[in-house]
Order: C-alpha cells, then structure tokens, then sequence
C-alpha cells in the first residue's frame, strides 16, 4: 500500500497514531525501537510511520515542532501530540489512555 493512500484509511479510522520521524535523527529510531516494543503489546490502535521527508504537508497540516512526534487521531482531527518518548511504559500508558 502506497503511503499516501495508508494515512487517507488512517485519517478515516476512529482512532488512530501516526508516528512521524526522519532516518537521520538519532533519536528517532529510539523512539521507534520504543514503538516495536509497545506494538508488540495487547493494544490494538492502527499505527502508521511516516518519513517526513517525504510527507512534509503532514508537518504542516499538524504543526509539528519537531521528530520524534507521535499524534493521536480521532477521525483524522488531531487529539495529542507526544515529542518526548520518555520510556516505554509511558508510551504504553499515553496509547492505552487514548483508547
């Protein structure tokens, strides 16, 4: 599935997180281990990771400060951001609390 076409089902799921990142940025691929792990949880949120290289109007449309960012989408409107992944259990927490 095409990137584009993988956040239009996103944006029109009820709740969904679209992790946004950039491959150079050490700190990312931190947060995207940190990711792997609480994906592989019982949480069953859709989540979609999108290089914002190359979808830069996202950074845009959700006024993105900076990466790692991590939003939380209610029928595509936006409902919390996260920059600081902390810890695993925290993310955990902050995906579980929004279901």
């Amino acid at each position: 599935m095409k990137t584009a076409q993988a956040i239009e089902k996103l944006m029109a799921m009820p709740k969904a997180a679209l992790y946004l990142y950039t491959p150079m940025c050490g700190t990312c691929q931190v947060a995207g281990k940190m990711l792997d792990v609480v994906e592989a949880t019982d949480l069953h949120i859709p989540l979609q990771r999108i290089n914002l290289n190359y979808h830069e109007e996202l950074s845009r449309q959700f006024e993105v400060e900076s990466v790692p960012c991590l939003l939380f989408l209610q029928k595509g409107k936006l409902k919390k951001k996260i920059y600081a992944f902390q810890s695993v259990p925290y993310i955990y927490e902050e995906m579980r609390s929004f279901l």
